[in-house]
Protein backbone atom coordinates (compact mmCIF):
# COMPACT_ATOMS: atom_id res chain seq x y z
CA UNK A 1 0.00 0.00 0.00
CA UNK A 2 1.04 3.40 -0.65
CA UNK A 3 1.09 7.05 -1.22
CA UNK A 4 3.11 9.56 -3.29
CA UNK A 5 2.72 13.22 -3.40
CA UNK A 6 4.42 14.00 -5.91
CA UNK A 7 4.39 17.63 -8.41
CA UNK A 8 2.15 15.72 -10.72
CA UNK A 9 -0.73 15.36 -7.84
CA UNK A 10 -1.07 13.13 -5.25
CA UNK A 11 -1.39 8.59 -6.10
CA UNK A 12 -2.34 6.28 -3.96
CA UNK A 13 -4.33 2.90 -2.79
CA UNK A 14 -7.21 3.65 -1.13
CA UNK A 15 -8.25 2.93 2.05
CA UNK A 16 -6.18 2.45 4.64
CA UNK A 17 -4.35 5.52 7.33
CA UNK A 18 -4.07 8.81 6.92
CA UNK A 19 -0.56 9.58 5.26
CA UNK A 20 0.12 5.94 4.38
CA UNK A 21 -2.52 5.51 2.15
CA UNK A 22 -5.09 7.40 -0.27
CA UNK A 23 -7.62 8.53 2.41
CA UNK A 24 -10.77 11.03 2.21
CA UNK A 25 -8.45 12.95 5.08
CA UNK A 26 -5.77 13.16 2.13
CA UNK A 27 -7.57 13.80 -0.25
CA UNK A 28 -9.55 16.58 1.10
CA UNK A 29 -5.92 18.40 2.39
CA UNK A 30 -4.22 17.77 -0.83
CA UNK A 31 -7.22 19.39 -2.91
CA UNK A 32 -8.12 21.86 -0.28
CA UNK A 33 -4.05 22.61 -0.60
CA UNK A 34 -4.83 23.29 -4.40
CA UNK A 35 -7.54 25.07 -4.70
CA UNK A 36 -5.70 27.47 -1.76
CA UNK A 37 -2.86 27.32 -3.82
CA UNK A 38 -4.55 29.11 -6.96
CA UNK A 39 -6.43 31.58 -5.29
CA UNK A 40 -2.78 32.79 -4.02
CA UNK A 41 -0.99 33.31 -7.54
CA UNK A 42 -4.47 34.17 -9.03
CA UNK A 43 -5.18 36.61 -6.67
CA UNK A 44 -9.08 36.20 -7.95
CA UNK A 45 -12.51 35.77 -6.40
CA UNK A 46 -14.18 32.96 -7.04
CA UNK A 47 -12.47 30.59 -8.81
CA UNK A 48 -13.90 27.89 -11.42
CA UNK A 49 -12.55 24.42 -12.06
CA UNK A 50 -13.15 21.53 -13.68
CA UNK A 51 -13.30 18.03 -12.64
CA UNK A 52 -13.92 14.62 -14.50
CA UNK A 53 -12.82 11.22 -13.75
CA UNK A 54 -11.86 7.83 -14.98
CA UNK A 55 -14.20 4.86 -14.24
CA UNK A 56 -11.98 3.40 -11.25
CA UNK A 57 -14.82 1.65 -8.97
CA UNK A 58 -13.47 4.49 -6.26
CA UNK A 59 -14.36 7.12 -8.55
CA UNK A 60 -17.15 8.33 -7.20
CA UNK A 61 -16.16 8.56 -3.36
CA UNK A 62 -13.14 10.61 -4.25
CA UNK A 63 -15.25 13.09 -6.70
CA UNK A 64 -18.00 13.79 -4.14
CA UNK A 65 -14.80 14.05 -2.19
CA UNK A 66 -13.02 16.58 -4.21
CA UNK A 67 -15.88 18.80 -5.13
CA UNK A 68 -16.96 19.20 -2.08
CA UNK A 69 -13.83 20.33 -0.41
CA UNK A 70 -13.65 22.84 -3.52
CA UNK A 71 -16.90 24.30 -3.30
CA UNK A 72 -16.34 24.43 0.83
CA UNK A 73 -13.34 26.95 -0.20
CA UNK A 74 -15.82 29.15 -2.56
CA UNK A 75 -14.56 27.37 -5.41
CA UNK A 76 -17.27 27.06 -8.98
CA UNK A 77 -17.09 23.77 -10.18
CA UNK A 78 -18.29 22.00 -13.33
CA UNK A 79 -18.25 18.44 -12.86
CA UNK A 80 -18.00 16.25 -16.41
CA UNK A 81 -18.31 13.31 -14.95
CA UNK A 82 -16.56 10.11 -15.98
CA UNK A 83 -14.42 11.79 -18.96
CA UNK A 84 -10.81 11.29 -20.30
CA UNK A 85 -7.79 13.09 -18.92
CA UNK A 86 -7.36 15.37 -22.54
CA UNK A 87 -11.15 16.53 -22.51
CA UNK A 88 -10.57 17.73 -18.87
CA UNK A 89 -7.85 19.67 -20.12
CA UNK A 90 -9.82 21.30 -23.17
CA UNK A 91 -12.88 21.71 -20.98
CA UNK A 92 -10.41 23.67 -18.38
CA UNK A 93 -9.51 26.22 -21.30
CA UNK A 94 -12.84 25.98 -23.29
CA UNK A 95 -14.78 27.33 -19.78
CA UNK A 96 -12.18 29.86 -18.84
CA UNK A 97 -11.76 27.70 -15.81
CA UNK A 98 -9.21 28.89 -13.34
CA UNK A 99 -7.74 25.09 -13.00
CA UNK A 100 -8.81 21.22 -13.13
CA UNK A 101 -8.54 18.41 -11.00
CA UNK A 102 -8.85 14.94 -12.93
CA UNK A 103 -9.61 11.81 -10.62
CA UNK A 104 -7.47 9.27 -12.30
CA UNK A 105 -4.14 6.89 -11.57
CA UNK A 106 -4.13 6.18 -15.04
CA UNK A 107 -1.99 2.92 -15.88
CA UNK A 108 -2.09 2.04 -12.06
CA UNK A 109 -4.11 -0.91 -10.68
CA UNK A 110 -7.34 -0.31 -10.58
CA UNK A 111 -7.11 -0.20 -6.28
CA UNK A 112 -5.18 3.25 -6.87
CA UNK A 113 -6.75 6.36 -7.66
CA UNK A 114 -4.80 9.82 -7.97
CA UNK A 115 -5.73 13.71 -8.20
CA UNK A 116 -3.90 15.29 -11.36
CA UNK A 117 -3.69 18.63 -10.99
CA UNK A 118 -4.29 21.14 -13.62
CA UNK A 119 -3.50 25.01 -14.24
CA UNK A 120 -5.61 27.81 -16.12
CA UNK A 121 -3.93 26.23 -19.53
CA UNK A 122 -5.55 23.25 -19.01
CA UNK A 123 -1.75 21.38 -18.13
CA UNK A 124 0.12 20.11 -15.40
CA UNK A 125 1.94 22.37 -12.84
CA UNK A 126 5.41 23.32 -13.02
CA UNK A 127 7.56 21.62 -10.89
CA UNK A 128 7.95 24.52 -8.51
CA UNK A 129 4.07 24.98 -8.36
CA UNK A 130 3.60 21.63 -7.69
CA UNK A 131 6.19 22.12 -4.68
CA UNK A 132 4.37 25.43 -3.58
CA UNK A 133 1.03 22.83 -3.51
CA UNK A 134 2.47 19.98 -1.67
CA UNK A 135 4.03 22.64 0.98
CA UNK A 136 0.62 24.02 1.71
CA UNK A 137 -0.80 20.58 2.01
CA UNK A 138 1.37 19.79 4.40
CA UNK A 139 1.26 22.69 6.48
CA UNK A 140 -2.34 22.96 6.29
CA UNK A 141 -2.68 26.89 5.45
CA UNK A 142 -5.86 26.85 4.12
CA UNK A 143 -8.80 28.69 4.83
CA UNK A 144 -12.74 27.60 3.98
CA UNK A 145 -15.49 29.56 3.28
CA UNK A 146 -18.34 30.77 5.41
CA UNK A 147 -21.82 29.44 4.48
CA UNK A 148 -23.54 32.59 2.31
CA UNK A 149 -19.65 31.58 -0.03
CA UNK A 150 -19.84 27.93 -0.90
CA UNK A 151 -19.23 27.47 -4.62
CA UNK A 152 -21.85 26.29 -6.86
CA UNK A 153 -21.82 23.24 -8.82
CA UNK A 154 -22.27 22.71 -12.60
CA UNK A 155 -22.87 19.18 -13.94
CA UNK A 156 -21.63 19.69 -18.03
CA UNK A 157 -21.67 16.05 -20.03
CA UNK A 158 -20.85 17.80 -23.72
CA UNK A 159 -17.58 17.58 -23.49
CA UNK A 160 -16.96 14.58 -24.98
CA UNK A 161 -18.35 15.44 -28.46
CA UNK A 162 -16.63 18.72 -28.11
CA UNK A 163 -13.51 17.24 -28.04
CA UNK A 164 -14.11 15.05 -30.99
CA UNK A 165 -15.58 17.94 -32.70
CA UNK A 166 -12.09 19.68 -32.71
CA UNK A 167 -10.03 16.79 -33.48
CA UNK A 168 -12.49 16.04 -36.60
CA UNK A 169 -11.65 19.46 -37.31
CA UNK A 170 -7.69 19.28 -37.33
CA UNK A 171 -6.24 19.73 -40.75
CA UNK A 172 -4.60 16.89 -41.13
CA UNK A 173 -6.86 14.16 -39.86
CA UNK A 174 -9.03 13.19 -43.24
CA UNK A 175 -12.09 12.17 -42.57
CA UNK A 176 -12.44 11.84 -46.08
CA UNK A 177 -9.30 9.49 -46.71
CA UNK A 178 -10.49 7.07 -43.68
CA UNK A 179 -13.76 6.56 -44.56
CA UNK A 180 -12.72 5.38 -48.03
CA UNK A 181 -10.18 3.10 -46.91
CA UNK A 182 -12.84 1.07 -45.23
CA UNK A 183 -11.43 -0.28 -42.11
CA UNK A 184 -12.49 -2.83 -39.33
CA UNK A 185 -11.12 -1.33 -36.32
CA UNK A 186 -11.35 -3.29 -32.67
CA UNK A 187 -10.74 -1.57 -29.81
CA UNK A 188 -9.73 -2.48 -25.69
CA UNK A 189 -10.68 -0.09 -23.81
CA UNK A 190 -10.19 -1.52 -20.15
CA UNK A 191 -13.65 -1.08 -19.03
CA UNK A 192 -12.97 2.77 -18.46
CA UNK A 193 -13.55 6.09 -20.16
CA UNK A 194 -12.64 4.97 -23.32
CA UNK A 195 -15.48 2.83 -24.10
CA UNK A 196 -18.07 5.74 -23.54
CA UNK A 197 -15.61 8.12 -26.32
CA UNK A 198 -14.03 5.91 -28.49
CA UNK A 199 -16.85 4.60 -30.39
CA UNK A 200 -18.25 7.88 -31.14
CA UNK A 201 -14.83 9.16 -32.47
CA UNK A 202 -14.19 6.42 -34.77
CA UNK A 203 -18.16 6.81 -35.98
CA UNK A 204 -17.35 10.39 -36.26
CA UNK A 205 -13.96 9.66 -38.55
CA UNK A 206 -16.23 7.47 -40.76
CA UNK A 207 -15.82 4.01 -39.29
CA UNK A 208 -18.48 1.75 -39.79
CA UNK A 209 -17.24 -1.82 -38.72
CA UNK A 210 -16.24 -1.74 -34.66
CA UNK A 211 -14.89 -4.58 -32.66
CA UNK A 212 -15.42 -3.83 -29.33
CA UNK A 213 -13.55 -5.14 -25.93
CA UNK A 214 -13.87 -4.12 -22.31
CA UNK A 215 -15.72 -1.28 -23.31
CA UNK A 216 -18.18 -1.00 -20.55
CA UNK A 217 -16.95 1.82 -17.89
CA UNK A 218 -17.49 -0.09 -14.75
CA UNK A 219 -14.31 0.04 -13.20
CA UNK A 220 -13.81 -3.74 -13.28
CA UNK A 221 -10.62 -3.62 -15.19
CA UNK A 222 -10.60 -7.10 -17.18
CA UNK A 223 -6.48 -6.84 -17.27
CA UNK A 224 -3.74 -5.07 -15.97
CA UNK A 225 -4.23 -1.31 -17.14
CA UNK A 226 -0.68 -0.52 -18.53
CA UNK A 227 -1.21 -1.34 -22.02
CA UNK A 228 1.70 -3.40 -22.58
CA UNK A 229 1.97 -6.28 -25.36
CA UNK A 230 1.94 -9.38 -21.74
CA UNK A 231 -1.05 -7.16 -21.22
CA UNK A 232 -2.82 -7.47 -24.53
CA UNK A 233 -3.19 -10.61 -25.92
CA UNK A 234 -7.39 -10.72 -25.71
CA UNK A 235 -7.35 -8.05 -28.09
CA UNK A 236 -4.24 -9.27 -30.23
CA UNK A 237 -6.52 -12.09 -30.63
CA UNK A 238 -9.72 -10.06 -31.38
CA UNK A 239 -7.78 -8.45 -34.25
CA UNK A 240 -7.01 -11.62 -36.11
CA UNK A 241 -10.04 -13.45 -35.30
CA UNK A 242 -12.28 -10.36 -36.55
CA UNK A 243 -10.02 -9.53 -39.62
CA UNK A 244 -9.98 -6.34 -38.29
CA UNK A 245 -7.44 -3.92 -39.60
CA UNK A 246 -6.03 -2.32 -37.21
CA UNK A 247 -6.63 -2.48 -33.08
CA UNK A 248 -6.26 0.36 -30.32
CA UNK A 249 -6.06 -0.17 -26.86
CA UNK A 250 -6.17 3.01 -24.47
CA UNK A 251 -5.06 3.28 -20.62
CA UNK A 252 -8.14 3.82 -17.79
CA UNK A 253 -7.23 7.81 -18.71
CA UNK A 254 -6.85 8.01 -22.75
CA UNK A 255 -3.73 9.63 -22.75
CA UNK A 256 -1.73 6.89 -24.06
CA UNK A 257 -2.04 4.69 -27.15
CA UNK A 258 -0.84 1.20 -27.96
CA UNK A 259 -1.49 -0.11 -31.39
CA UNK A 260 -1.79 -3.86 -32.87
CA UNK A 261 -1.59 -4.57 -36.44
CA UNK A 262 -3.60 -6.78 -38.60
CA UNK A 263 -1.83 -9.99 -38.12
CA UNK A 264 -2.13 -9.17 -34.42
CA UNK A 265 1.52 -8.26 -33.80
CA UNK A 266 2.47 -5.23 -31.49
CA UNK A 267 2.70 -1.97 -33.59
CA UNK A 268 4.77 -1.31 -30.23
CA UNK A 269 4.04 1.47 -27.74
CA UNK A 270 7.76 3.84 -28.73
CA UNK A 271 6.37 3.94 -31.92
CA UNK A 272 2.87 5.38 -31.85
CA UNK A 273 4.54 8.98 -31.46
CA UNK A 274 7.21 7.82 -34.33
CA UNK A 275 4.51 7.41 -36.73
CA UNK A 276 2.20 9.84 -35.60
CA UNK A 277 5.37 12.29 -36.18
CA UNK A 278 6.58 11.28 -39.50
CA UNK A 279 2.97 11.49 -40.71
CA UNK A 280 3.00 15.35 -39.57
CA UNK A 281 6.32 16.01 -40.77
CA UNK A 282 5.24 14.81 -44.14
CA UNK A 283 3.23 17.36 -44.15
CA UNK A 284 4.69 20.03 -42.28
CA UNK A 285 8.23 20.52 -41.30
CA UNK A 286 9.00 21.68 -37.77
CA UNK A 287 11.12 20.40 -34.76
CA UNK A 288 10.00 17.16 -32.67
CA UNK A 289 10.75 16.70 -28.73
CA UNK A 290 10.43 13.40 -26.67
CA UNK A 291 11.84 12.35 -23.39
CA UNK A 292 14.89 11.14 -22.33
CA UNK A 293 13.15 7.39 -21.96
CA UNK A 294 11.69 7.10 -25.63
CA UNK A 295 12.85 5.40 -28.61
CA UNK A 296 15.64 7.08 -30.66
CA UNK A 297 13.46 6.03 -33.63
CA UNK A 298 12.03 9.77 -33.57
CA UNK A 299 15.35 10.99 -33.59
CA UNK A 300 15.78 9.12 -37.21
CA UNK A 301 12.83 9.98 -38.53
CA UNK A 302 12.68 13.46 -37.16
CA UNK A 303 16.30 14.11 -39.11
CA UNK A 304 15.19 11.85 -42.33
CA UNK A 305 13.02 15.05 -42.95
CA UNK A 306 15.79 17.25 -42.43
CA UNK A 307 14.16 18.57 -39.28
CA UNK A 308 15.78 18.80 -35.44
CA UNK A 309 14.79 16.56 -32.28
CA UNK A 310 15.08 17.70 -29.02
CA UNK A 311 14.74 15.67 -25.55
CA UNK A 312 13.26 16.10 -22.51
CA UNK A 313 13.20 15.14 -18.78
CA UNK A 314 10.39 12.46 -18.22
CA UNK A 315 6.96 13.65 -17.51
CA UNK A 316 4.54 15.20 -19.28
CA UNK A 317 5.02 18.62 -18.09
CA UNK A 318 9.03 18.73 -19.14
CA UNK A 319 8.20 17.67 -22.58
CA UNK A 320 5.15 20.53 -22.64
CA UNK A 321 7.66 22.50 -21.03
CA UNK A 322 10.75 21.85 -24.19
CA UNK A 323 7.75 22.01 -27.06
CA UNK A 324 6.88 25.45 -26.20
CA UNK A 325 10.93 26.32 -25.77
CA UNK A 326 11.44 24.81 -29.35
CA UNK A 327 8.08 25.53 -30.95
CA UNK A 328 7.82 22.07 -31.47
CA UNK A 329 4.74 20.54 -34.29
CA UNK A 330 4.47 17.55 -32.87
CA UNK A 331 6.06 15.53 -29.16
CA UNK A 332 5.03 13.01 -26.41
CA UNK A 333 6.31 10.33 -25.05
CA UNK A 334 7.56 6.79 -25.76
CA UNK A 335 4.18 4.97 -23.39
CA UNK A 336 2.17 5.88 -26.37
CA UNK A 337 1.69 9.42 -25.69
CA UNK A 338 1.13 12.32 -28.37
CA UNK A 339 1.11 15.75 -27.55
CA UNK A 340 0.17 17.74 -30.61
CA UNK A 341 -0.02 21.34 -29.71
CA UNK A 342 -2.37 22.33 -32.44
CA UNK A 343 -5.06 20.45 -30.77
CA UNK A 344 -3.67 21.09 -27.12
CA UNK A 345 -0.57 20.88 -24.78
CA UNK A 346 -1.61 17.39 -23.15
CA UNK A 347 -0.92 13.78 -23.96
CA UNK A 348 -4.24 12.56 -26.39
CA UNK A 349 -4.79 9.31 -27.46
CA UNK A 350 -7.99 10.05 -28.91
CA UNK A 351 -5.79 12.77 -31.47
CA UNK A 352 -3.60 10.05 -32.07
CA UNK A 353 -6.12 7.41 -33.43
CA UNK A 354 -7.40 9.90 -35.72
CA UNK A 355 -3.73 11.08 -36.92
CA UNK A 356 -2.33 7.77 -37.32
CA UNK A 357 -6.30 6.43 -39.13
CA UNK A 358 -5.46 9.13 -41.61
CA UNK A 359 -1.72 8.23 -42.31
CA UNK A 360 -2.51 4.46 -42.87
CA UNK A 361 -5.13 5.62 -45.32
CA UNK A 362 -3.01 7.99 -46.89
CA UNK A 363 -0.35 5.36 -47.39
CA UNK A 364 -2.34 2.30 -48.77
CA UNK A 365 -0.04 -0.11 -46.73
CA UNK A 366 -1.15 -2.53 -44.02
CA UNK A 367 -0.57 -1.55 -40.54
CA UNK A 368 2.04 -3.84 -40.35
CA UNK A 369 3.82 -2.62 -43.55
CA UNK A 370 3.81 0.78 -42.26
CA UNK A 371 5.55 -0.67 -39.21
CA UNK A 372 8.66 -1.87 -41.17
CA UNK A 373 9.24 1.11 -42.56
CA UNK A 374 10.45 2.62 -39.50
CA UNK A 375 14.15 1.86 -37.56
CA UNK A 376 14.01 -0.79 -35.47
CA UNK A 377 15.18 -0.70 -31.86
CA UNK A 378 14.10 -2.37 -28.79
CA UNK A 379 13.47 -1.24 -25.00
CA UNK A 380 13.66 -3.27 -22.25
CA UNK A 381 12.17 -1.82 -19.50
CA UNK A 382 12.71 -3.14 -16.06
CA UNK A 383 12.45 -1.66 -12.37
CA UNK A 384 13.52 -2.62 -9.04
CA UNK A 385 11.65 -1.38 -5.75
CA UNK A 386 12.94 1.32 -3.73
CA UNK A 387 13.14 0.84 -0.41
CA UNK A 388 12.60 3.84 2.20
CA UNK A 389 16.37 4.34 3.36
CA UNK A 390 17.74 3.32 -0.39
CA UNK A 391 19.71 7.10 -1.55
CA UNK A 392 18.80 6.87 -5.17
CA UNK A 393 21.77 9.76 -5.35
CA UNK A 394 23.83 6.99 -4.23
CA UNK A 395 22.80 4.39 -6.81
CA UNK A 396 23.23 7.30 -9.64
CA UNK A 397 27.31 7.66 -8.46
CA UNK A 398 27.65 3.87 -8.83
CA UNK A 399 26.30 3.57 -12.29
CA UNK A 400 27.85 6.40 -13.57
CA UNK A 401 31.20 5.40 -12.16
CA UNK A 402 30.47 2.15 -14.24
CA UNK A 403 30.23 3.73 -17.23
CA UNK A 404 32.59 6.54 -16.78
CA UNK A 405 33.63 6.90 -20.52
CA UNK A 406 30.29 7.25 -22.14
CA UNK A 407 28.54 10.57 -22.62
CA UNK A 408 25.78 11.19 -20.44
CA UNK A 409 22.49 13.53 -19.29
CA UNK A 410 21.63 14.04 -15.60
CA UNK A 411 18.68 15.85 -16.08
CA UNK A 412 16.39 12.85 -15.42
CA UNK A 413 18.16 10.74 -12.88
CA UNK A 414 20.78 9.45 -15.61
CA UNK A 415 21.14 9.03 -19.20
CA UNK A 416 24.07 6.92 -20.61
CA UNK A 417 24.75 7.05 -24.37
CA UNK A 418 25.81 3.72 -25.98
CA UNK A 419 26.87 2.35 -28.60
CA UNK A 420 23.79 1.61 -30.72
CA UNK A 421 21.32 2.74 -28.00
CA UNK A 422 21.19 4.41 -24.63
CA UNK A 423 20.21 3.09 -21.00
CA UNK A 424 18.41 5.70 -18.94
CA UNK A 425 17.81 4.63 -14.54
CA UNK A 426 15.50 7.08 -12.82
CA UNK A 427 13.20 7.24 -9.86
CA UNK A 428 9.88 6.96 -10.76
CA UNK A 429 7.39 9.75 -9.75
CA UNK A 430 4.50 7.72 -9.46
CA UNK A 431 5.48 4.57 -8.14
CA UNK A 432 8.17 3.48 -4.93
CA UNK A 433 10.44 1.88 -7.36
CA UNK A 434 13.57 2.58 -9.56
CA UNK A 435 13.06 2.39 -13.35
CA UNK A 436 15.43 0.74 -15.72
CA UNK A 437 14.90 1.54 -19.58
CA UNK A 438 17.91 0.48 -22.25
CA UNK A 439 17.27 0.47 -26.31
CA UNK A 440 19.02 -1.53 -27.93
CA UNK A 441 19.13 -2.37 -31.91
CA UNK A 442 18.02 -6.27 -30.81
CA UNK A 443 16.11 -7.35 -27.40
CA UNK A 444 19.28 -8.99 -26.74
CA UNK A 445 21.41 -6.01 -26.83
CA UNK A 446 18.55 -4.04 -24.61
CA UNK A 447 18.34 -7.04 -21.81
CA UNK A 448 22.28 -6.93 -21.70
CA UNK A 449 22.52 -3.48 -21.17
CA UNK A 450 19.50 -3.55 -18.89
CA UNK A 451 20.92 -6.23 -16.87
CA UNK A 452 23.96 -5.05 -16.81
CA UNK A 453 22.99 -2.06 -14.58
CA UNK A 454 20.69 -3.82 -13.01
CA UNK A 455 24.08 -5.99 -11.60
CA UNK A 456 25.28 -2.54 -10.73
CA UNK A 457 22.76 -1.35 -9.09
CA UNK A 458 22.61 -3.99 -6.68
CA UNK A 459 26.39 -4.04 -5.80
CA UNK A 460 26.18 -0.32 -4.94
Amino acid sequence: MALIKSISGIRGTIGGKPGENLTPVDIVKFTAAFGAWAGLRLKKHPLSFVVGRDARKSGGMVNTLVITTLRSLGINVTDLGMATTPTVELAVTGLNADGGIIITASHNPAEWNALKLLNEKGEFLSSSDGMQVIELAESEDFTFASNDFTGFLEHDKTWGGKHIDKIIGLDLVTVRDIKSAGFTVAIDCINSVGGIILPDLLNALGIKKIIELNTLPDGNFAHNPEPLPENLKDISELVIKSKADIGFVVDPDVDRLAIVCEDGTMFGEEYTLVAVSDYILKNKPGSTVSNLSSTRALKDITESHGCKHYSSAVGEVNVVEEMKKRDAIIGGEGNGGVIYPELHYGRDALAGIALFLSHLARSGQKCSELRRTYPDYVIAKKKLALSPETKFSHIVKSVKTHFRDHSVDERDGLWIDYQGGWVQIRKSNTEPIIRIYAEGRTAQDAEDLANKVIETVKKS
